[in-house]
């Protein structure tokens, strides 16, 4: 009986040890593995980072439009120039978009008079007049303080763009967007510069 005993601790120690040996702690693994999953390929990066802005909107007012049948479509080979540089600003009576009074829009959303000013829809493609020169660090910028181009001594994005808004978004998912700009077609288009109010006709 003693020596049965004796058998069934040896036994019960045996697979301890054995189960010890092949499970280690999660604390044991290297941390890169266990991050493998979540590790994403660059490709995946930017087709979230497309999604995104498509479902954000992002192309609604940088990119310029065609007017069709159908109404205005983004002309996909502007996609994401920003205001047209060589297009003249619609005339417009300052007295209606004063302090209480209108916004108005020009016909593809890249422009916008208000209380604030003129406003242009910025470069959004990775050449030199948009985002080019561009770190993410200046996009993070842009986005979660309304820093324009991204530099901290820079003067503050105005409206319509929606900056308090995207700056809450994770940063995963602006690094996603910010991807996916980089990888889009340069074009190169210097967009006309923000009109303050008291510049305006």
């Amino acid at each position: 009986m003693k020596a049965k005993f004796q058998m069934l601790i040896l036994a019960t120690a045996l697979l301890g040890l054995s189960l010890a040996c092949t499970q280690q702690k999660e604390a044991d693994i290297p941390s890169s593995n266990l991050q493998i999953a979540a590790v994403e390929s660059p490709e995946s990066v930017i087709n979230r980072g497309e999604y995104l802005t498509k479902v954000i909107g992002c192309d609604h007012c940088h990119s310029p439009k065609k007017m069709t049948a159908q109404g205005p479509v983004i002309d996909i080979d502007k996609y994401m120039m920003g205001y047209p540089a060589d297009r003249p600003l619609p005339e417009y009576d300052a007295a209606n978009v004063a302090p209480g009074k209108w916004v108005l829009m020009n016909g593809d959303l890249t422009a916008a008079v208000g209380p604030w000013g003129i406003t242009y829809a910025s470069n959004l493609t990775p050449d030199p007049t948009g985002i080019g020169n561009w770190t993410f660090e200046n996009f993070k910028l842009a986005l979660t303080q309304g820093k324009y181009k991204g530099i901290e001594s820079g003067r503050t994005i105005m409206p319509p763009m929606p900056w308090q808004s995207l700056g809450k978004m994770d940063e995963t998912d602006m690094k996603a967007i910010f991807a996916y700009l980089k990888s889009l077609k340069p074009i190169e288009n210097q967009v006309p510069a923000y009109t303050p109010p008291m510049a305006m006709n």
